[in-house]
């Protein structure tokens, strides 16, 4: 006679999302010291990435927390930002770096969310988000830095670097775009089978004859 089993232990969301916001704040401090990165004056960007580190580690505790993991990538994605541009007083860097956060925060968001429940579709997708904002990012980065030169100095870029990076962007939306349409093309096996029209070969069936 087996030993009547209790009720199974779950884990405590509230716990794990402490202890992940708790590990990445160790993290960046620990990487702030190893760079001679004056914390105490850059300390304000961690108001935005401390939230939006708790709101990726409790959706992805979540059934149904798809949003909140997106959410809490791209607040994450604006404080890192501003923890740069604080750090380094380059505040130009805005008008690429917006890629960054969207679409690039939102990939991260469905990369982390799509891999954890186990959705191929979202993590993929996620994936392609992030490296179009990786791209987006270049080609602003080459445009504005290297050609405009909004940051006082262009960059020592080859004339061929802008152009090579909006081929790459547009390659990337094709196979994104191939992609999507075939797994829409591919019928669900829980879809239901479509009726067969009748064959217009059988007979019509007769009226009865009028009494």
């Amino acid at each position: 006679m087996t030993a009547p089993q209790g009720p199974a232990r779950r884990g405590s969301s509230g716990a794990v999302v402490l202890g992940a916001v708790l590990i990445a704040l160790g993290l960046i401090f620990f990487v702030g010291q190893q760079l001679n990165v004056d914390l105490a004056d850059a300390a304000w960007p961690f108001y935005v990435i401390a939230p939006g580190l708790a709101l990726v580690a409790f959706g992805l505790t979540q059934a149904r927390g798809s949003g909140l993991a997106i959410a809490g990538s791209m607040v994450t994605m604006i404080g890192l930002v501003l923890l740069y541009q604080n750090a380094t007083d380059h505040w130009e860097s805005w008008a690429y770096a917006w890629a960054l956060v969207a679409p690039g925060g939102s990939g991260i968001g469905m990369l982390l969310y799509g891999t954890r429940s186990g959705d191929a579709r979202m993590a993929r997708d996620g994936f392609f988000t992030i490296v179009t904002a990786i791209g987006l990012f270049a080609a602003g980065l080459v445009f504005f830095e290297g050609i405009l030169g909004i940051s006082g100095e262009r960059l020592p870029l080859p004339q061929w670097a802008l152009p090579a990076a909006i081929i790459v962007i547009g390659l990337l939306l094709l196979l994104r775009g191939f992609t999507a349409r075939r797994v829409f093309a591919e019928p669900s096996p829980s879809s239901p089978s479509v009726a067969e029209p009748p064959d217009s070969e059988e007979e019509p069936a007769q009226s009865p004859p009028a009494t």
